[in-house]
């Protein structure tokens, strides 16, 4: 591997790692299909149910759709938060009013919940039908069909902006209340400043822990990679079939769902402790976990060079397109030359189009090179 290769490779982990770690990641980004929605609520269900749901994939058979499902969970986040405010207001106007949005909320969610697990179009009704669904594994009984939505209530997104400015300005209003009586007369204080405020202007979307900025990062690439038409194109046939894109999601949410999972118990089971022994032996099993958390970065990571490459590619073939339409302008060139009496510039011409062909296919050989390399490091983690 070439010594660029291996700088890129870490330059991209490393930009993966930093944006789990501060939640956030730079940039405003779509909300994520409701293909790698559903994929990614797979990680938090039982086995059989993800079979199922890879075998009404590989059918053709969508879950019905409620306008994307980011909206869902931010309606789901809601809920939990009116929920709570309601408990601990005192009666009167507030908790009037925040009752009432909350049955808003509440109908609206019960809407999509309609929507997702009950829909007569998209699942099988009848007897026959649901025993014929059943033979072919295609079939969401009601039991996984709530799961199902339990899980797409928790999908990946971006925190809300207005919640966000709430948290930002509760946090950064008490930080730089703290040194503002340094701003005056102390760069140091005016510095700190500039930097807080700066901070809470910048262009990303923030999420409320690396779990979920992981996953949508997941999300994201995998939409990024299978919506491109270079991937789609026969140029990259041989790596399509090489990565099975959907369960390389599926795993990454599965894993770290787990991980998740794990970490807040042993978080749990370390603050009932008593015992220092008992606690040292907690923080023994969640360093053991700590790997984990590295190779998920790192098949995001993989996951992210892949169309970081793919990008390149796209570049690349835009370019050939250019040079394909000039050589079809080849012939009229050439009698307009000709007429000059001047054929060899159009030699040079031909030529230059000519290199320029040989480049394009020897870039987007190293691209293949490149992408089997990647995909060789995401698959093989398993």
């Amino acid at each position: 591997m070439s010594e660029g290769e291996q700088e890129r490779r870490e330059r991209i982990s490393a930009q993966v790692r930093e944006w789990c770690e501060r939640l956030e990641i730079d940039g405003r980004h779509r909300e994520l299909s409701d293909e790698a929605a559903v994929l990614i609520a797979a990680g938090q269900l039982d086995d059989v149910t993800r079979s199922v749901l890879a075998n009404r994939r590989r059918e053709g058979k969508d879950i019905p759709s409620v306008g994307g499902f980011a909206a869902l969970r931010r309606l789901a986040d809601e809920r939990g938060r009116l929920l709570r405010r309601a408990s601990t207001a005192r009666p009167g106007p507030v908790q009037a009013v925040v009752k009432l949005r909350c049955a808003d909320v509440e109908r609206r969610l019960l809407a999509m919940h309609a929507t997702v697990v009950r829909s007569q179009t998209h699942y099988a009704g009848s007897v026959r039908a649901i025993r014929r669904e059943r033979k072919l594994g295609i079939h969401l009984d009601l039991g996984q069909r709530e799961a199902l939505f339990a899980a797409l209530a928790r999908t990946p997104a971006p925190i809300s902006s207005n919640l966000l400015a709430q948290f930002r300005s509760a946090a950064l209003g008490v930080a730089v209340g703290r040194i503002g009586g340094l701003s005056e007369t102390s760069a140091l204080g005016r510095k700190a400043v500039d930097s807080l405020t700066g901070k809470a202007g910048r262009e990303t979307d923030s999420f409320v822990d690396r779990y979920d900025t992981l996953l949508f990062l997941a999300g994201s690439l995998y939409d990024r990679v299978e919506g491109s038409a270079v991937w789609q194109s026969g140029h990259f046939a041989v790596q399509r079939a090489q990565l099975d894109l959907a369960d390389e999601l599926m795993q990454i949410a599965v894993d770290t769902v787990a991980l998740r999972e794990l970490l807040a118990e042993l978080s749990a089971a370390s603050h009932a402790a008593r015992l220092d022994s008992a606690r040292k032996q907690i923080r023994a099993r969640q360093q053991a976990l700590a790997p984990v958390w590295d190779q998920l970065v790192e098949r995001v990571a993989a996951l992210a060079r892949i169309g970081d490459l793919l990008s390149k590619a796209e570049d690349q073939l835009h370019s050939m397109a250019a040079v394909e339409k000039t050589m079809s302008l080849d012939a009229r060139i050439d009698d307009l030359i000709a007429r000059s009496g001047n054929r060899e510039l159009s030699a040079a011409n031909t030529h230059f189009v000519g290199d320029q062909f040989d480049d394009v296919d020897e870039l987007l050989l190293s691209y293949q090179s490149l992408l089997y390399a990647d995909i060789l490091a995401l698959t093989s983690r398993r």
